[in-house]
C-alpha cells in the first residue's frame, strides 16, 4: 500500500477492508467515572453506517466503568478483587448495552474477550483471527476488550493497554486501517496546558524517537493507556503496513468525517512495505521468554543486511526458554533492536555461545540448524 499513490485520506482508507477502532474509557465515560450511554448510542450509529462498506471490528474499554453504573459505585475500586468483580459485572452490562444500539440498525454485537495468553500462544492467536473472520462474515461487529474479570495486568498495570490489545488485532487483517478514539483530538506538537502554540499535527510519516518525546505516559483515572500507549501502538500497526488515526472521540459523527477524508485527528502513513502476518506476531505480539545479547559485528549486519544470527555473534544470553520461543536481540549493551524465533533451547545456546556453525556438531552431538535465529524469523523492532 503506497502512500504516494494514494494521495488523500479518503482514498487511503477506502483502500482498507477492515476498520479497527478503539474506543477508550474516559470516552465512554461520564464526569463521574460512569458509563456514558449517549456515547455508545453514538458509537453503535456510526459503526452500523460503516460496517456498510468495510468489515467493522470494535476495540472497546469500559467494562469497570459499566459495572461502576450497574452497582451505584462512587469510586473505581482500588483492590484487585474487587476491580474483577466489577468488571464482570460491568462486561454483560457493556455488551448488553451495545447489543441493545446495534440492534436498531439491524445489527449484532459479538463479545470477544482475551487475555495476554491468547495473544503470545501462536495457535491460539491463528484461532482467533479465523474466529474474528467468521463473525465479521456473518455479518456481527465483533466487540473486543480484554478479560478484566480474570486478567491481573489490564487492570493493575497494563496488558499493554487496550491501545496495544486494537494494534494486534488490526495485525490480525490482510488490509486493515486502525482509528484511535481519544479524549484529546490527537497528538500535539507540544503539551497545550503549557504551549499556547501547541497545535494537532495532522500527519506523522513515521513513529521515531522525536514523536514519541511528544507524549509520556500519564495515565490515570478511570482509562490506562496514554498518549504515549496510542503511538506505541501506531507504530506497531503501521510497520504492519495499516494507516492510524488518532482522533476525538467525542468529536461530533468522527468516525463518518474520518472515513470522509475530512482532516481530524492525527493520521500516521502505514508503511509501504508491511509486515507479514507472521512476523507482526513475531515483532509486536508475542511475549518474549528471553533474550541474547550480539557483539558489534553482529548488530551491524542484522540492522543493515538481514541476515541469520549465529552463535558465534552472540555474547550472552539471558531467561529459560525452549526451542520455538521468541527472544529479545539486543547489542552488547542490552539494547533491544530486534526479536526473533530461536532454534534453540537455553540449555543448548550456552553451549553453543561464540562457536561457529560447523564446531556446533561436535559439541553437541548434532547439529539440527546452523542459525541460532533464522533471518526468516527475525523483526527489526
Amino acid at each position: 500500500m503506497e502512500s504516494q499513490v494514494l494521495s488523500s485520506r479518503k482514498e487511503l482508507l477506502a483502500a482498507c477492508d477492515t476498520l479497527v477502532v478503539k474506543v477508550g474509557s474516559r470516552v465512554l465515560s461520564t464526569e463521574d467515572g460512569k458509563l456514558d450511554v449517549a456515547q455508545i448510542t453514538s458509537l453503535a450509529t456510526q459503526l452500523s453506517l460503516l460496517s456498510e462498506q468495510h468489515e467493522v471490528v470494535l476495540v472497546s474499554s469500559g467494562a469497570v466503568a459499566a459495572g461502576m453504573a450497574r452497582l451505584a459505585m462512587a469510586e473505581r475500586p482500588k483492590d484487585l478483587a474487587r476491580l474483577q468483580a466489577v468488571a464482570s459485572v460491568g462486561q454483560a452490562h457493556l455488551i448488553q448495552t451495545y447489543e441493545q444500539h446495534f440492534s436498531r440498525h439491524s445489527r449484532h454485537a459479538a463479545q470477544v474477550l482475551l487475555t495476554a495468553d491468547d495473544i503470545d500462544d501462536r495457535t491460539r492467536y491463528l484461532n482467533l483471527r479465523n474466529t474474528l473472520r467468521t463473525l465479521l462474515k456473518i455479518g456481527t461487529i465483533p466487540i473486543i476488550n480484554e478479560n478484566d474479570s480474570v486478567s491481573v495486568d489490564e487492570l493493575l498495570t497494563t496488558f499493554g493497554d487496550n491501545d496495544r490489545l486494537a494494534a494486534m488485532v488490526a495485525g490480525l487483517f490482510a488490509r486493515p486501517a486502525l482509528i484511535i478514539l481519544s479524549d484529546v483530538d490527537g497528538v500535539y506538537s507540544a503539551r497545550p496546558g503549557e504551549d499556547s502554540d501547541a497545535m494537532v499535527l495532522r500527519e506523522i510519516e513515521t513513529v521515531n524517537d522525536s514523536i514519541l518525546a511528544l507524549a509520556a505516559d500519564t495515565s490515570g483515572g478511570v482509562g490506562k493507556g496514554g498518549m504515549y500507549s496510542k503511538l506505541k501502538a501506531a507504530h506497531f500497526a503501521t510497520r504492519s503496513g495499516a494507516p492510524v488515526i488518532i482522533a476525538g472521540g467525542r468529536t461530533p459523527d468522527v468516525l463518518k468525517r474520518v472515513l470522509e477524508g475530512e482532516e481530524i485527528g492525527t493520521l500516521f502513513l502505514p508503511q509501504s512495505r508491511g509486515l507479514a502476518p507472521k512476523k507482526r506476531w513475531i515483532g509486536f505480539s508475542a511475549q518474549v521468554a528471553g533474550a541474547v545479547h550480539c557483539d558489534s559485528g553482529a548488530t551491524q549486519a542484522l540492522k543493515k543486511n538481514g541476515p541469520s544470527l549465529l552463535a558465534i555473534g552472540i555474547l550472552r544470553y539471558e531467561g529459560s526458554f525452549h526451542k520455538g520461543d521468541v527472544l529479545s536481540i539486543c547489542d552488547a549493551d542490552g539494547n533491544e533492536f530486534a526479536r526473533g524465533l530461536t532454534n534453540y533451547s537455553a540449555d543448548e545456546l550456552q553451549k553453543i555461545i561464540g562457536l561457529k556453525s560447523e564446531a556446533i556438531a561436535e559439541k553437541l552431538g548434532h547439529c539440527p540448524y546452523e542459525e541460532v535465529i533464522h533471518r526468516d524469523n527475525i523483526v527489526l523492532v
